[in-house]
């Protein structure tokens, strides 16, 4: 904290002079300033104006509080403004491209959110009578059609909150199938080049994880893949598109050796936004295949939800597909499927993934969104997203590392290295300083078959002019790592906050206030003559 003038004011925040950008409040410009908010208000006021409280006995039958509370009070302009504030500091879609690879953080259209507001979406509630919800259950089954015939499957289960969730249904469809046939099988088998949640969900369901390793190309070693098949091998879990921003072009022939071997084939589908409308998985031997709707078909993606993650599965897995599920009769109408109605009509079930019917919200905006596009603009979408990554790749790669560049076109993420680098320069500092170019970092350090990976996707929704000032950034920030710049250690120089130290933040979080409130009789921001 700063000392007190001759007055014996003392101000609540720590004053940020930063090159050249000093200022007596801290602020720059538009950039404000925000303490944090047990810096600005104090547990003596409060923001609004009540009575004493009565002296009768209360209510809370012995659960009334014995100590302060310990928050700190403000007016309502001043907690708006502090939230506002802190709001701004934030990284979001709606204000610049996020090149998070494996993550396709693309645009949300605005269409899809009035659809999801619709009366009969907004307010639908899981615990309704079945005859008052037929709208949302025709929803639900038409988005699962779409679902089935983009990846040319059997049939898809609906309830799934989010990828790995999805994951789990797809590694538990294939055990009840490997039970259901008396043949207990022990091991999954998971490529270098896969989702790091492909082996904590085999592991999770039971299994034992073994690793297949990469080709000098990136993609899996077809010919290791079938050394290690065999009667203890339940399947195998794959990426494709993989990790290296890569298709997989052995995938049908990993199938017929999986199946062969009597395994069947899991694919991770988060990269799905790769090939939609060019490659239908189950024409691959794919058995089962989790689609992240917040990814592929751009619904809400962040802030640990609403995620979705239906799991279409192949004529092999289908009658074990988790409750409830959606199905159309032959009369044109959509029934529910629960365990009181399911009976000898889908006997193989493993259960239940959750307690209802999936992400309602979720999937009116998927299904907007695939209306909207057709089955000729997804085409386009994914084929846009191929062009922009490799725009990128080939714009960057005299000057950045792209360790798979010979390896022919990537897909929907271009993948660099930190190889040329001068000593003491790393991935951490280049990714620091975009911070500074104001973008936000791409995926670092994964996957892991790489040193100092950059994965970088841009997905479809970005223009060329948007692509070219990122490019601009890039190439700019790998001159100076090149050259050795010693500033990219302490990036970033011009964000709200300086560099972190985000591995002892993982390790020892601070999640409650310790420090000193403001002390009673402290001026407010108004009062001190800030902003």
């Amino acid at each position: 904290m700063n000392a007190p003038n001759q007055s014996g004011w003392r101000p609540t925040m720590t004053l940020d002079r930063r090159d050249g950008g000093g200022t007596a409040t801290g602020n720059r410009a538009l950039m404000l300033e925000e303490p944090l908010i047990f810096e600005i208000g104090n547990t003596h006021t409060c923001g609004v104006d009540l009575p004493e409280p009565s002296t009768r006995a209360n209510r809370l039958g012995g659960m009334a509080r014995e100590s302060e509370i310990g928050l700190p009070g403000l007016s309502e302009p001043e907690t708006i403004r502090h939230y506002t504030r802190l709001s701004r500091q934030n990284y979001a879609i709606d204000l610049g491209l996020f090149p998070l690879g494996s993550c396709t953080m693309k645009h949300n259209p605005r269409l899809n959110e009035k659809v999801a507001r619709m009366p009969g979406f907004l307010d639908v509630h899981p615990l309704q009578p079945v005859d008052t919800v037929r709208g949302a259950l025709e929803v639900i089954n038409e988005l699962a059609v779409w679902l089935i015939e983009l990846t040319g499957m059997h049939g898809v289960a609906m309830t799934p909150k989010a990828g790995a969730h999805g994951e789990l249904c797809g590694i538990l469809c294939i055990r009840a199938a490997l039970e259901a046939r008396g043949d207990p099988r022990e091991v999954i088998l998971v490529p270098e080049s896969a989702h790091g949640t492909n082996p904590a969900t085999a592991a999770f369901a039971g299994y034992r994880v073994e690793n297949i390793p990469a080709t000098a190309e990136g993609r899996v070693d077809l010919e290791a893949l079938k050394a290690r098949l065999g009667p203890d091998v339940a399947g195998v879990m794959i990426t494709n598109p993989n990790t290296c921003g890569l298709f997989e072009r052995d995938m049908k022939a990993i199938s017929d050796a999986v199946h062969a071997a009597g395994g069947l084939v899991y694919c991770d589908g988060a990269n799905f936004n790769a090939i939609v409308g060019r490659v239908r998985p189950g024409d691959l031997g794919i058995d089962a295949m989790h689609i992240n709707l917040h990814k592929t078909f751009s619904t809400p993606h962040g802030g640990g939800g609403p995620g979705s993650g239906p799991v279409v599965l192949s004529e092999a897995l289908a009658p074990y597909a988790p409750l409830p599920f959606v199905t159309r009769r032959a009369d044109g109408t959509v029934e529910l499927i629960e365990e009181e109605n399911a009976g000898a009509e889908h006997p193989h079930t493993f259960g239940r993934m959750c307690a209802f019917h999936g992400q309602m919200g979720m999937f009116t905006r998927a299904l907007a969104y695939i209306l909207s596009h057709g089955a000729d603009g997804l085409r386009q979408a994914s084929g846009d997203a191929v062009l922009n990554a490799n725009y990128i790749l080939r714009s960057c790669e005299d000057l950045l590392d792209a360790p798979f560049g010979a390896s022919g076109p990537c897909m929907h993420e271009a993948l660099f290295s930190d190889k040329d680098f001068a000593e003491g320069l790393s991935t951490l500092d280049l990714a620091k300083g975009m911070i500074d170019e104001g973008f936000h970092p791409m995926t670092m350090y994964f996957p892991l078959v790489v040193h100092g990976a950059m994965l970088v996707e841009p997905t479809e929704t970005e223009s060329k002019a948007g692509l070219d000032q990122l490019i601009l950034a890039l190439r700019s920030l790998a001159e100076r790592a090149r050259s050795g710049d010693e500033s990219l250690k302490t990036a970033p120089h011009f964000a709200p906050r300086r560099r972190l130290d985000e591995t002892l933040a993982a390790r020892k979080p601070v999640l409650a206030w310790d420090g000193p409130l403001a002390p009673a009789g402290t001026p407010t921001l108004s009062e001190q003559g800030g902003s």
